[in-house]
């Protein structure tokens, strides 16, 4: 008890961050699940549902590289307050949108966009700001205390979301996510204070030489190169999972939006106990060996029973074995990053890697909605009624993504086995 009492006072700060950060991050979570629901029902399509993350991410992706540079000069408070501001902006246009009658899907687009920005500016003020309230030994518990955060949002939100979207609608979620954003403001700005780093007073040089410099070092660090194409590959198929999954419980006999709920309630609870297992675990013998084990049983388990099962209980199970070690792969590359880059080029190389490793996930939302839209799903209602087809992955709307779910898992299985190969990422263990 005396050595946890310690660890707790040392993460003070880091943990009251955190936690009000969880709770603007479930307001926003809700607003999102209420949003894809509203726009699945309004639209009926999984291109069009696909486009609200494309939206999100491509400006993420896009513009990651300089605002790392940015961020390793400005104020990482200021910055992270400025763009929480701004999100809540576009979440009070989101609410009067709505209630006059006037929101429409393409007007999400843009405000998602606008988030994009946002968030592409504060994620890498926040990376640096959390290396500087902690101590180095607390790093994996970083990754574990983020997944807890993640997966506590992953129960509550449809459970939450769904309760007052229908007893009070989609403007108290909304009003939720405002009061949400207000607490996890007001913490920021009053309680948390960030130690400042020699880079944000003493750097000059212009932007684009800073984010060289982000660019430069990965090509200097291979294996930390790697492990990030490495995540970049895993991305687009777990982003094309994502588009798809919507599509298939909302259109299958046994699916609807409650049983989509349980399935993203039971990724929550799973990414729960694995987040809670990973803060517990002592540091692995091998990190990298570990990263890939986790990730090749992700992809093993899920999509095979995603694309086979016909029940809600079959699809809980694949989506609990799916996610169960993630957060254990998480929390050691975090780890391994945060060993290896050195704070003063953190914002610069987390900037850099935030494009490259994310990327792929608006590629694949994009490939995903298409994919079910326009190909498996035609595909799947040509077969005949007693083909092998139909009978591995059923008949009706929701059967091409099932069949789509089918051959991520082999997609998903060949990067696991191809990253695991390169020796770059193996000399980080030296």
């Amino acid at each position: 008890m005396k050595k946890y009492r310690k660890t707790l006072y040392e993460m003070r700060t880091y943990l009251i961050l955190w936690a009000s950060q969880m709770f603007s991050g479930l307001g926003s979570a809700m607003t999102a699940y209420a949003l894809v629901i509203w726009s699945y029902t309004q639209e009926g399509s999984a291109l069009k549902t696909a486009l609200l993350m494309v939206s999100s991410y491509a400006p993420y992706v896009v513009l990651s590289i300089f605002a790392g540079a940015l961020s390793d000069r400005w104020d990482k408070k200021r910055t992270m307050l400025v763009c929480d501001a701004m999100a809540a902006a576009c979440t009070v246009v989101t609410l009067v949108l709505f209630k006059q009658g006037q929101l429409r899907i393409w007007q999400l687009y843009v405000i998602n966009m606008v988030n994009g920005i946002m968030n592409t500016v504060q994620r890498p003020a926040s990376d640096v700001a959390v290396s500087r309230l902690l101590p180095k030994k607390y790093y994996q518990k970083v990754g574990g205390l983020n997944y807890f955060s993640r997966s506590v949002n992953s129960i509550l939100t449809p459970v939450i979301a769904t309760a007052i979207l229908g007893l009070a609608g989609m403007e108290a979620v909304i009003a939720f996510d405002l009061v949400s954003f207000t607490v996890a403001f007001l913490v920021l700005a009053v309680l948390i204070r960030i130690p400042k780093g020699e880079e944000e007073c003493t750097r000059k040089e212009g932007l684009l030489q800073a984010a060289e410099e982000g660019i430069r070092f990965l090509k200097e660090q291979r294996g930390i190169l790697g492990l990030i194409l490495f995540l970049a590959a895993i991305n687009l198929v777990a982003s094309v999972y994502e588009a798809a999954l919507p599509a298939m419980i909302l259109s299958r006999e046994r699916g609807s939006e409650k049983v989509l709920g349980l399935v993203n309630a039971t990724v929550g609870v799973t990414t729960l106990l694995g987040s809670i297992l990973s803060f517990f675990l002592k540091e692995p013998k091998s990190r990298v060996r570990l990263i890939c084990n986790c990730l090749l049983f992700s992809m093993c388990t899920e999509n095979f029973l995603l694309a086979f099962g016909r029940t809600p209980f079959v699809w809980c199970m694949g989506a609990f074995l799916g996610w169960i070690a993630i957060p254990l792969m998480s929390t050691n590359l975090e780890a391994i990053l945060r060993l290896h880059i050195p704070d003063t080029m953190q914002g610069r190389v987390f900037a850099v890697r935030n494009s490259l490793q994310f990327f792929t996930i608006p590629i694949g939302y994009l490939l995903g909605g298409l994919l079910v839209d326009q190909v498996f799903e035609p595909f799947m209602a040509g077969q005949d009624s007693s083909g092998l087809l139909t009978r591995m992955f059923g008949e009706g709307k929701g059967s091409g993504a099932a069949l789509l779910y089918f051959v991520l898992a082999f997609c998903g299985i060949g990067v696991c086995l191809y990253f695991r190969r390169n020796k770059a990422i193996w000399k980080l263990e030296e």
